[in-house]
């Protein structure tokens, strides 16, 4: 092997190490888990051991991780340190691990089935669609996510009714309308748990085909803050 050819290996195997560095920090179910968490906002340690249902001690290792490889950051306010994604194109390196997952493993479609069963009825609404049906002002949108993460970020215009406490608000909410449930992504349950509850109720209501990061990350309108309560 001449000099330069020996010295272009050397350049890729160094290369191809920091590329490798990525991979082996997503190489954890429950850290992809925490940096689908983070795209709704930021977290503090014991939150996401909380979400996750690990110890606070595994969920620092896991971040520790993230954190080495480059896909999260942290700031410290008080007693408490907050992570949350390094860049944008972190949730969608996530995103693309899924839709590699869901095009090429079998497996994937079965689990989801068995969870969800069939979540064609209603068609779910694309968020394309969405948007034209919002400027139509035939549609409400509803964040069913926690209120904290609804403050983090929303869809514009959307009203936060947090899952556990729709029920209790379906009253306060208009029969005339139609709605649109949303939550942290496609696999998320609180938006089909939503739209069961609204349709119970004698009311229209249908899923975001998608969540709020790929509602985020595709440009769309997008509000922070607590101002929209059903």
């Amino acid at each position: 092997m001449s000099a330069d050819a020996a010295a272009h290996r050397v350049f890729k195997d160094r290369l191809y190490g920091q590329f490798a560095r990525v991979g082996k920090a997503l190489a954890s179910p429950h850290r992809l888990e925490v940096l689908e968490l983070l795209a709704q906002g930021e977290r503090t340690v014991d939150a996401l051991a909380t979400e996750v249902g690990i110890s606070k001690a595994n969920a620092s290792q896991h971040l520790q991780a993230l954190r080495e490889g480059g896909l999260v950051e942290s700031r410290k306010q008080g007693l408490f340190v907050h992570y949350r994604l390094a860049d944008a194109a972190v949730f969608e390196l996530c995103k693309a691990i899924r839709t590699v997952a869901e095009r090429r493993l079998a497996e994937l479609e079965r689990i989801v089935r068995d969870h969800f069963g069939d979540r064609s009825d209603p068609e779910p609404v694309p968020m394309a669609d969405l948007l034209a049906r919002v400027r139509s002002g035939k549609v409400v949108i509803l964040d069913t996510r926690p209120a904290s993460e609804f403050a983090a970020g929303h869809i514009a215009g959307a009203l936060s009714v947090p899952i556990d406490e729709l029920k209790r608000r379906l009253a306060r909410l208009p029969k005339t309308k139609e709605y649109v449930a949303y939550c942290r992504g496609p696999y998320c349950v609180y938006a089909d748990r939503a739209v069961e509850l609204i349709q119970a109720s004698g009311r229209r209501a249908k899923r975001l085909l998608e969540g709020f990061p790929e509602w985020q990350i595709a440009g769309f309108p997008v509000e922070r803050g607590l101002e929209h309560e059903a």
